[in-house]
């Protein structure tokens, strides 16, 4: 390292940093600031104000500033969320579902009240019997292979343009992955 070896030769040197080889007052061998602490110890302090400032509820301003930087930078958003551990998406999933049961709740009743309303009364026992296999076929899926398989409407129930029935001539097993990708749209290629 070429830091200077005491604070004194710091300052007359006009650097930032020096090194002494010697462990602070926590233990840490560690470059010091010439204004305060070594590094490790300001790292450390950083973390725990970061915890607690994250903690505070967000003001109003802040979060409309957060809605403006989305828009204007929304593909590096959506990049850096794509990069995330797959175990950090899940805590947040996890996190949010317990933050917000009621929405959960509603938003399954919703999706189960579509598949009820797009399943049409003139099904046969044949039919439904062959929905309930394609349901098994892609849990089946999920264990063989580790992967999650869905199960996903060719023609989706809320289409933008056109929307497709709760039969089993309009359902197919597909990755989770791919599930995502096309969303709601009428697409064949996934």
């Amino acid at each position: 390292m070429g830091l200077p070896k005491t604070r004194a030769e710091a300052k007359a040197v006009g650097a930032t940093h020096y090194f002494t080889g010697k462990p602070c007052k926590h233990g840490h061998i560690a470059p010091r600031l010439v204004k305060g602490t070594c590094i490790e110890c300001r790292k450390i302090e950083w973390q725990v104000e970061n915890e607690r400032r994250k903690a505070l509820p967000k003001s109003e301003a802040s979060k409309e500033a957060g809605r403006r930087y989305y828009e204007k930078n929304k593909e590096l958003v959506k990049a850096r969320a794509n990069c995330r551990p797959t175990s950090d998406k899940r805590e947040y999933r996890k996190r949010y579902a317990e933050k917000n049961r009621d929405a959960r709740n509603l938003d399954t009743l919703l999706r189960k009240r579509r598949h009820r309303q797009a399943t049409p009364k003139w099904l046969t026992a044949e039919d439904h019997s062959r929905i309930k296999s394609i349901y098994l076929q892609a849990k089946h899926m999920t264990e063989l292979t580790g992967e999650k398989y869905v199960v996903d409407h060719i023609v989706p129930l809320r289409g933008t343009n056109v929307s497709g029935l709760h039969v089993p001539w309009n359902l197919r097993v597909i990755t989770h992955v791919a599930n995502c990708k096309k969303h709601n749209k009428f697409d064949y290629r996934f």
